[in-house]
């Protein structure tokens, strides 16, 4: 008998079970089982040992202990050593070949309605997850199966006479993954009814759509870095909330100067550091009624990313580096805007957005010392990705050093690499393809999520040249009827900046012309040309290199005289021969800056 090999069989899942402990019998191991394993093979005819033949201690508990018991234990872990052979001699433990278990059924269990805490504490297995422990843990002596699937496999290659080493490797990874599973089960339900108080989870109303249930956002350990301090925050909410605060807490450590983000779908509308406003980018922006702006860098710095491109963040979350001042709460509180984040708020800013949206504004208090895990991961249609979180540093002298062209005598402003430094960050937490011009320590023109690297720069550069024309006399001197609404002014801004006044559509003319005392002029293709060309020392940057020489091209139509980005096409040399006819200075930025 004690050259007889042993194996042990405790399932909840009964599926090929007979025929697994037949091939077994067939191949003359020892057979020794738990509860109803025991029952349903010895009902079939096959002999069978209940585990308390070895552990000489009978169930107990209602079944809660079966197999936790040195004998059981012993055998399994027990190595080829020696020192493990005495000890088994020592306790009359005979050695454990094989273990066959699966687990009670806790995710069927949750998944009913109502379900309570008592019956889903009934599902959690105990001895089942530290027999598959325990075998997996010694798999190079130790045969673990936990799926059925692979019941007819094993036998095939026990008729052979062995199970390779490949197999048991393959199983007891299939082992671990079931508990590890189990055990992720277990934590999310008790995390959903223990700490479901927005300090390690919060529920969320719904996903990125509302058929999209449930939702929610947790730690897997610690607390969550943030606190809501009004609304309720979405699902969207916070995929933009936690991309846009790396930004602008990269922006102030990089920049030394407060920094802002408009958010919109995963990608900046705007962003900017807290340079001083002339009198013309206020009015342009329109915060040029905003008291204390003077005194505020922060809220400056939001006037520039809000401004950046107004359609854009319409409906935008707003992310600031600094303690929120009324300034700053005063320009968020007139802007249509779903949510803020920001490290702090003085009191009476608190006050002021805790008022818009009739109190349902979503105001958010990030933890400015939260670091996360080094380790990112995600699901995508099941399957689980995983990758090292990007946490390269963006700097004015160490990302921007090598000058690529002109080739001698060449220097970089330390306003362009400020904005180098602004436009580079932004992409980092823009979804690419993605290309963003920059001026005065602010972005004028981003092109994001675009499948080609032109569109993106054209986009951008678009953007860019609509901004501009906002500072012109005829766009300044709109003469605007009484009660029209600011995304109004901004949507008749735009189509008239942008070329896209209304042809002779009458409804469109008309909804287009009801905004103004005095319908402004078109601009006249020459006198686009005259003002965009007075707009000079732009920079842009790419999240990866600029394949053709299209994009140059475009950029430098924009005021481009600056630019940076990755090395690596087959084209480079051609790029970088159009940036000398241009006169445009071009950077290596040697890190690609992907964010999907």
């Amino acid at each position: 008998m004690a050259s007889q090999q042993i194996a042990i069989l405790s399932v909840y899942d009964k599926t090929g079970l007979l025929d697994l402990a037949k091939g077994l019998e067939k191949q003359n191991v020892r057979l020794l089982a738990s509860g109803g394993t025991a029952k349903l093979i010895r009902e079939a005819g096959m002999k069978v040992e209940d585990v308390s033949a070895i552990t000489r201690a009978p169930e107990m508990l209602g079944g809660r202990v079966k197999t936790l018991h040195p004998a059981v234990h012993g055998g399994i872990l027990a190595r080829n050593l020696e020192s493990d052979e005495k000890d088994l001699a020592d306790q009359n433990i005979q050695k454990v070949d094989y273990v066959v278990c699966n687990l009670y059924p806790f995710k069927d269990t949750i998944a009913k309605i109502n379900v309570t805490i008592p019956e889903a504490v009934e599902e959690i297995d105990i001895g089942g997850v530290t027999l598959l422990r325990a075998a997996a843990k010694n798999h190079t002596r130790v045969t673990i199966l936990s799926d059925p699937e692979d019941y007819h496999g094993f036998l095939s290659e026990l008729e052979k006479g062995e199970i390779t080493e490949q197999s048991r490797q393959r199983y007891a990874l299939k082992a671990f993954s079931h508990t590890a599973d189990y055990d992720a089960a277990i934590s999310d339900f008790f995390r959903k009814q223990y700490a479901g108080n927005g300090v390690q989870q919060l529920t969320l109303r719904y996903g990125t759509n509302p058929h999209q249930k449930p939702a929610s956002a947790f730690v897997k350990e610690g607390t969550l870095p943030f606190k809501v301090l009004s609304g309720s925050p979405g699902y969207v909410n916070l995929l933009d909330s936690l991309n846009a605060w790396p930004l602008v807490k990269e922006l102030k450590q990089s920049l030394g100067l407060p920094a802002a983000a408009s958010f919109k779908h995963v990608s900046p509308a705007g962003a900017a550091i807290g340079v001083p406003l002339n009198e013309t980018e206020r009015k342009v922006y329109m915060v040029d009624d905003i008291d204390g702006l003077d005194k505020s860098a922060l809220a400056q710095a939001y006037a520039r990313a809000r401004g950046a491109d107004r359609m854009s963040s319409f409906g935008d979350v707003i992310a600031l580096s600094d303690k929120v001042d009324v300034p700053t709460a005063k320009i968020i509180s007139r802007e249509v805007s779903d949510g803020v984040i920001a490290p702090d708020y003085d009191p009476e800013a608190l006050e002021i957005l805790r008022k818009k949206k009739a109190g349902k504004y979503l105001v958010l208090q990030m933890d400015e010392s939260y670091e996360p895990p080094q380790q990112e991961y995600r699901t995508v249609y099941g399957i689980n990705l995983t990758q090292g979180r990007n946490d390269v540093k963006i700097t004015p002298q160490g990302t921007f050093g090598s000058i690529v062209r002109p080739t001698e005598g060449a220097t970089i402003p330390e306003e362009a690499l400020q904005d180098l430094t602004v436009a580079t960050i932004a992409l980092k937490y823009t979804q690419s393809n993605s290309v963003c011009y920059a001026y005065r320590g602010q972005v004028i023109g981003l092109g994001a999520g675009q499948q080609s690297r032109i569109h993106c720069t054209r986009l951008a550069g678009d953007k860019a040249d609509n901004w501009w024309m906002r500072f012109h006399e005829r766009t300044l001197s709109i003469k605007w009827k009484k009660g029209v609404k600011r995304p109004e002014k901004s949507n008749a801004i735009d189509m008239l900046c942008s070329g896209q006044v209304p042809p002779k559509s009458p409804f469109e003319v008309e909804d287009y012309e009801r905004n103004f005392e005095e319908v402004p002029k078109p601009f006249t293709p020459e006198e686009r040309d005259e003002w965009l060309s007075k707009l000079q020392r732009v920079v842009v940057s790419s999240d990866a290199f600029f394949p053709f020489v299209d994009n140059i091209y475009r950029a430098a139509r924009s005021g481009v005289k600056y630019i940076a980005a990755p090395t690596g096409s087959q084209n480079d040399g051609a790029v970088f021969d159009t940036c000398d006819k241009l006169d445009i200075t071009f950077v290596e930025q040697s890190t690609r800056l992907f964010h999907h």
